[in-house]
């Protein structure tokens, strides 16, 4: 007896396999591949069940069948909707990525097209998407530049890690080889740069300057053939002439202009 919502089909590797689908609002979706007739069918009947109930994304538990994505965009789909393929739930003014009931990410309407065509991944610390080949870390987005140290390059102002919304990030250090500091009681900006260990470029009251002074050390060394290749700041807010004009005027330490072997 064919079961309903279950459709048959042959692994590459011969062995059979059983697709899921259900029809809810004229959309036909998808709920994924099983080992069986009956958890194919199981998970069709599931989500038929979340589809016409009042149940909650805190409600999945382990005796789901249906994948805890298809229950999230279900329950979007059924509460406002709107269809994703991702684990989306709207908000008002915001949305939610859920990884798992308990653990989602926060993020502004205006990001919402982004992360519908984007799935985001989660390892250890790191939380990513994958564009066009590459793994993207989700605070590129802001601005926030590789291996930047939270608490030091960057906040999240209320303390909550899992809230991307753009009020919740401030930047603190934008540049490569840049630190806000303080020194006599005035905030400055020291520029660093790793040869041998740590050494320091010089303190400046423009990041600006901060980060040409690192790009011009940086430039020196790669160009001694005794430093590592080193990225380099972008300063969008000044034109080539202004920028040459800044570079030209730091002088950079003796450390540098003749690194050790």
């Amino acid at each position: 007896m064919k079961l309903a919502g279950v459709y048959k089909t042959v692994k590459k590797n011969k062995k059979p396999s059983y697709r899921s689908s259900f029809t809810f609002r004229n959309k036909h979706i998808s709920l994924g591949s099983f080992d069986t007739a009956r958890a194919a069918n199981k998970a069709y009947r599931e989500a038929l069940k979340v589809s016409t109930s009042s149940l909650l994304i805190s409600d999945y538990d382990n005796s789901f069948t249906l994948p805890f994505e298809k229950f999230v965009s279900i329950v979007n789909f059924r509460d406002n909707e709107v269809y994703f393929s991702n684990p989306i739930y709207l908000r008002k003014r915001f949305f939610e990525y859920y990884f798992s009931k308990n653990l989602s990410y926060k993020f502004d309407a205006e990001d919402l097209f982004y992360y519908a065509k984007h799935k985001i991944s989660k390892r250890g610390g790191h939380v990513f998407v994958a564009d066009w080949g590459t793994q993207i870390n989700v605070l590129n987005r802001y601005g926030i530049r590789s291996h930047a140290v939270k608490d030091r390059d960057y906040k999240f102002i209320n303390g909550d890690e899992t809230d991307f919304r753009y009020e919740n990030i401030e930047v603190i250090n934008p540049y490569y080889g840049v630190q806000k500091t303080e020194k006599k009681g005035k905030t400055v900006y020291k520029a660093s740069i790793l040869i041998n260990g740590t050494v320091v470029i010089g303190y400046y009251e423009d990041e600006k300057i901060a980060a040409i002074a690192y790009n011009k050390a940086a430039d020196t060394l790669m160009a001694s053939g005794r430093g590592r290749q080193y990225r380099l700041n972008f300063i969008e807010a000044l034109t080539a002439r202004e920028y040459a004009d800044l570079y030209f005027q730091i002088k950079l330490p003796g450390k540098i202009k003749n690194p050790p072997s």
